[in-house]
């Protein structure tokens, strides 16, 4: 369970507050369940309701400053996503952003870096799913690290960097 106030990651809307627990008919059926009242940090006018009964598959508590700083600490050694083949490529990144946690984020960004370097070499484009996958991945990650270590996330970007840069350097 989660309490009022407390800050969580969706894979759909980012960083959330709980604002509160209501009670909603969402089926047409009559039947009042309970949801979590959440905001997203980035869009404070947006609300985004979450069954109480299975919040813990949809969201999750933000990370503390000491696994901020050890994700970025072991970005060098975190594994790209294998990707089984190109058919089941979208399906795998969909997978790994909607899992919310930072390693996976990672994995898609180191993966989708190799591939875009390979790709640029033969002398074609990124395609759009890569390119959005990336934009996902980086998103999430920047904005969850920065959020957890009170940093701004343009910070974040350029100290991500610098250690993806090391494993590609």
């Amino acid at each position: 369970m989660f309490n009022l106030g407390e800050f969580v990651v969706n894979a759909s809307s980012g960083i959330c507050e709980i604002k509160d627990i209501v009670e909603l008919d969402m089926s047409g059926d009559k039947t009042l369940k309970s949801y979590y009242l959440l905001v997203p940090v980035d869009e404070q006018t947006a609300k985004v309701f979450i069954p109480v009964d299975n919040a813990s598959q949809r969201i999750r508590k933000v990370i503390d400053s000491d696994k901020a700083n050890q994700v970025i600490e072991e970005i060098p050694s975190i594994s790209e996503i294998v990707v089984p083949s190109e058919k089941e490529r979208e399906l795998t990144y969909k997978n790994a952003i909607k899992s919310c946690e930072p390693e996976q984020l990672v994995g898609i960004i180191k993966s989708l870096h190799r591939r875009k370097r390979e790709r640029f070499a033969q002398g074609k484009k990124c395609t759009a799913v890569d390119e959005r996958y990336s934009k996902l991945a980086e998103n999430h990650l920047y904005a969850e690290l920065a959020f957890a270590l009170g940093m701004q996330k343009s910070d974040m970007i350029q100290l991500v960097s610098e250690r993806l840069e090391m494993v590609t350097a």
